[in-house]
C-alpha cells in the first residue's frame, strides 16, 4: 500500500500539499503511517477529475455497472485479511470484532448494492399515467465519513454514488485512511472509468470545508458529530447543494414488562460496548416501562 498518493482521475498522484498526519494505532499507541493532508489545490484536481468524468460514466449502462460492482465483490473477498489488518492497524480494534463484525460489512453492502441495481427501475410510469418519471443521477458526490466503522461508511456512500451514476471524491477519516486507501485500489482493479470514484486524504478544516463548499460538487454526504455536520450545512448554504448528515444522537432500547429481562440486559450491555463504545447506534438509553 502506498500511503503517500491520493488517487484521482484513476492515477496515484504525488499530493500538491506537504502536511502529513500522523496516524497512530490507538491500542499500542504506535506511530504506524504519515498520511498526506489534502490542501485545496489537491481537492480542487480531484473535484475537476469527478466533474470531467461525469459526463460519459452517468451514461453508463446499469448492466455495466452491475458487472465493475460483481468484480469490486470479488477482489473484496480475496483481499478481506487485508482490510481486517488496516482496520486492526489503523483503529485498534481487536481481531476477532474486526473480522466477523466490521469487514464483513464490506461484501455485503456490495452484495445488497448488485441486488438493487437489477431490479431497480430507473424509468417508469407514473401511477396515473400519462408521465414518465425518470431517476437521473445528481452529478458530482463529496463523500465524507468517520473513523469508527471505516470500511461500512466507505462502501455505504461510495456503492450508491457509483450505482446510480454519480462520480464522487472520498474523503474519509483521516484516523482511518488505511482501509479506504486499500479500497480505492480494489476499485481501481474492478475496472471502473478514471475519475468515476477519486480517493484524498485530509482534515476537515481544510479538506471538508473545501469540498462542502465546492460550486461543482452537487451533492455533499457526511456522518460525524452534530458540531461538524452544522459547518457541512453551513457551506453549502451559497451553492445550494444538496446535504445528507448523519450525525450524533443517543439511541434507545425500550424494554417492556412482558421481555426476558436476563437476555434484554445483557443484549444492551454487548449492544452499547462492542466496539469498544464507539458506534453511532450504540443503545446507551435503556427505556424501561414501570411496572
Amino acid at each position: 500500500m502506498d500511503h503517500n498518493k491520493f488517487y484521482i482521475a484513476g492515477q496515484w498522484i504525488k499530493p500538491q500539499s506537504n502536511e502529513l498526519f500522523p496516524l497512530v494505532n490507538p491500542a499500542t499507541e504506535q506511530l504506524v503511517a504519515q498520511i498526506p493532508m489534502a490542501n485545496q489545490a489537491d481537492v480542487n484536481g480531484a473535484v475537476a477529475a469527478a466533474v470531467t468524468a461525469f459526463p460519459s460514466y452517468s451514461q453508463t449502462s446499469v448492466s455495466q455497472r452491475i458487472q465493475w460492482f460483481k468484480r469490486l465483490l470479488d477482489i473484496y473477498r480475496a483481499n478481506a485479511d487485508a482490510i481486517t489488518d488496516a482496520m486492526i492497524t489503523e483503529m485498534g480494534c481487536s481481531r476477532r470484532f474486526t473480522h466477523e463484525v466490521q469487514t464483513p460489512c464490506g461484501d455485503g453492502h456490495i452484495e445488497v448494492m448488485i441486488e438493487v441495481l437489477e431490479s431497480f427501475q430507473f424509468e417508469h410510469q407514473s401511477p396515473r399515467g400519462g408521465a414518465t418519471v425518470v431517476y437521473e443521477p445528481v452529478g458530482v458526490c463529496a463523500l465524507i465519513t468517520p473513523w469508527n466503522w471505516p470500511i461500512n461508511q466507505v462502501v455505504a456512500k461510495v456503492l450508491p454514488s457509483l450505482a446510480s451514476g454519480c462520480t464522487c471524491v472520498l474523503k474519509p477519516s483521516e484516523e482511518s485512511a488505511l482501509s479506504a486507501i486499500l479500497f480505492a485500489q480494489m476499485v481501481d482493479e474492478a475496472g471502473f472509468p478514471a475519475g468515476a470514484f477519486n480517493l484524498i486524504n485530509g482534515n476537515g478544516e481544510v479538506a471538508g470545508n473545501t469540498m462542502s463548499a465546492h460550486p461543482d460538487i452537487d451533492l455533499v454526504s457526511f456522518t460525524g458529530s452534530t458540531r461538524a455536520g452544522k459547518l457541512v450545512q453551513a457551506n453549502a448554504v451559497d451553492t445550494v447543494k444538496r446535504v445528507v448528515l448523519e450525525l450524533g444522537g443517543k439511541s434507545a432500547n425500550i424494554l417492556f414488562a412482558d421481555a426476558d429481562i436476563d437476555a434484554a440486559v445483557a443484549f444492551s450491555a454487548e449492544a452499547c460496548f462492542s466496539n469498544a463504545g464507539q458506534t453511532c447506534d450504540a443503545p446507551t438509553r435503556l427505556l424501561i416501562e414501570r411496572s
